[in-house]
């Protein structure tokens, strides 16, 4: 296995990036953090230097590789809980907006579309936490 300096790093990391639109990178070492900066998502291993779980976007508690994929699973799941509460709180709101337009929404109406919903939608974010 070939052993690289922090730039040589740095450099192989811009080569991937012309190559690939994203680039993760993954490291534990003090000689990893400029890289880890540098690259569009940084994930440091929690049993690593500390100025490489400083420089990371994301830091791993386990030494684990399997953690990898877990965690952009669960990314995936959060992205997707995010997308269906946008949709829904601007559906309901839409939705009441239209109805107040025409003398139909009450007060409370309005209310349970600002405050209630809003509080759907926490209650729709915490379902990542259940996912295995």
């Amino acid at each position: 296995m070939k052993q690289f300096l922090p730039q040589d790093k740095l450099n192989e990391l811009q080569k991937i990036r012309s190559q690939h639109e994203h680039v993760m990178f993954v490291g534990n070492g003090i000689n990893d953090a400029p890289v880890l900066a540098d690259a569009d998502v940084g994930a440091a291993m929690g049993s690593g230097a500390d100025a490489a779980i400083e420089a990371a976007d994301v830091v791993h508690m386990t030494s684990s590789m399997t953690a990898i994929p877990d965690s952009m699973r669960i990314a995936k799941s959060a992205v997707s809980i995010s997308w269906q509460n946008i949709v829904f709180a601007l559906a309901i709101k839409i939705l009441v907006m239209i109805l107040g337009l025409c003398g139909f929404a009450s007060m409370w109406m309005a209310v349970f579309a600002d405050t209630g919903v809003a509080m759907l939608c926490v209650l729709n974010s915490i379902r990542v936490l259940y996912k295995k």
